[in-house]
């Protein structure tokens, strides 16, 4: 590992925070890839048994990305939980398949060469509290998803990663999506499983935890999410993590609508932004409203106190899939927008119809915020359901497109899940190459291919937004 990280120098006030993205170190011994992109290098993990011959690809990193904070041209890749495919449809009970069942999450760290490619400097595999690689099998007791994990050849895993007689489970397993990296060396990953952040020494160990369940002996005292969040949709959990530039804030992105109540709330286009402050553990949340149903929030990234860029996209490829394809940063604006968190006593005490839960946050009338939504019905972007939030004095954050990934470089990616603000003028994004798999819908796997006929691999583009960002 690198020595212990330094502050970067101060920046100008207008570019306040972005010294956490990458700034204050010379620039000449490295270039930045362009709309081409580099590829992230991988290697071969093994070949499937099939017809195909299907090659599982070590090296997908592109779950989340941050910079180096001091190293120019250093920039840190994250893994998901491991070669994966959801199962075929009709099979009871429903799971997921798990190619590696011991395959242990990690953050790679990168360079970028005088030519612009990517290399590989270091693996920092994760870690439970004992020093033990996690895997990314799903937990059980604190943030189980009720899938049941399986092998390709249909039968139940039976690994006991840490031996707590539970086979097939770690309840220190992890769905890896967000990463922020630390001046000082230590990592915070969110996951889509509890949703739990965790932090990780520089070796990878875990130091702590946040989640939100209250028997979890790992959240320390008065630091904890707020218990809505565990009603994720399975795996559309915490997608995107980010820290306020003074880094005393982290900030969570969902990756979609929350199940609040029950299941029976769909697909909205409602989805929550969730902040915690390390030092007195006071959490808000505010409210991100989505362009259609069914899209997924993919990083987050601070640019100031208040403003940020969401990746908001979908899963489709283009030149594949029919219909609109989207692969979108937008920059929100958290200012005005409401504070729903049930902790904001404030906010209730403007309408008598607002109350809490503690099981399911701020209620409008005895609903959740989520079924107010549903049942406001699905015209016009769930318009009703907004309009009800809008008379109750209920802001959503503002947003503005900066990229639009299909007009400008036709983003051949279904899953655009990296992002990195360079500087005003340049972002780098990253890709999820689901180790080069996508399911058969038979209950295997097959190669993930793009449009043009080649196969996925994690690619690192930098691009220029629409507009300067500060």
């Amino acid at each position: 590992m690198t020595p212990p990280f330094r502050l970067a120098p101060a920046l100008l006030a207008m570019v306040v925070g972005l010294a956490a993205c990458g700034g204050g170190a010379d620039d000449a011994d490295f270039e930045f890839p362009g709309s081409a992109g580099t590829a992230l290098p991988s290697e071969l993990m093994g070949v499937v048994g099939n017809a195909e011959k299907t090659e599982i690809r070590n090296g997908s990193y592109g779950s989340s990305l941050a910079p180096h904070p001091t190293r120019a041209g250093y920039f840190y890749g994250l893994s998901d939980r491991g070669p994966n495919a959801a199962t075929e449809a009709g099979r009871n009970p429903p799971g997921i398949i798990f190619l590696a069942p011991g395959y242990t999450p990690r953050i790679g760290l990168f360079r970028l060469n005088r030519e612009g490619r990517a290399e590989l400097v270091e693996t920092i595999l994760l870690k439970d509290p004992k020093g033990r690689p996690i895997t990314g099998l799903p937990n059980k007791q604190f943030g189980g998803t009720g899938e049941t994990p399986y092998n390709l050849d249909g039968s139940v895993v039976t690994l006991d990663p840490d031996g707590d007689g539970m086979a097939g489970y770690d309840e220190s397993g992890l769905d890896s999506e967000g990463l922020v990296a630390l001046k000082d060396g230590t990592f915070w990953v969110s996951d889509e499983y509890g949703p739990h952040i965790v932090h990780f020494d520089a070796s990878g160990k875990e130091i702590e935890r946040i989640n939100p369940f209250a028997a979890d002996p790992r959240n320390k005292p008065g630091r904890r999410l707020p218990a809505e969040l565990a009603t994720r949709w399975p795996n559309r959990g915490m997608e995107g993590l980010t820290i306020s530039p003074d880094g005393k804030t982290l900030v969570g992105i969902m990756q979609s609508n929350l199940h609040n109540p029950g299941s029976a709330v769909g697909s909205i286009n409602l989805t929550r932004i969730v902040s915690v402050q390390l030092d007195t553990g006071a959490v808000a949340q505010y409210l991100y409203r989505q362009d259609a149903a069914g899209l997924a929030n993919s990083d987050i990234v601070a640019l100031s106190a208040t403003r940020f860029l969401v990746i908001e996209r979908d899963t489709r490829f283009f030149g594949i899939d029919s219909g609109t394809v989207r692969k979108n940063i937008y920059q929100i604006d958290l200012s005005r927008a409401t504070n729903v968190d049930a902790s904001n006593l404030a906010l209730r005490a403007t309408q008598a119809t607002l109350s809490a839960s503690p099981a399911h946050g701020l209620l409008v009338g005895g609903k959740t915020l989520e079924q107010l939504i549903k049942e406001g019905g699905t015209a016009e972007n769930f318009a009703a359901g907004w309009a009800q939030l809008a008379a109750l004095g209920i802001q959503p954050a503002a947003k503005t497109l900066v990229y639009d990934g299909v007009a400008a470089q036709k983003y051949p990616h279904d899953k655009m899940e990296g992002l990195w603000v360079i500087d005003a003028n340049r972002l780098a994004i990253l890709n999820d190459a689901d180790f080069m798999l996508a399911p058969d819908g038979q209950g295997g796997v097959k190669q993930k291919y793009l449009y043009d006929g080649k196969v996925d691999n994690s690619m690192l583009y930098v691009v220029k937004p629409n507009q300067p960002l500060f």
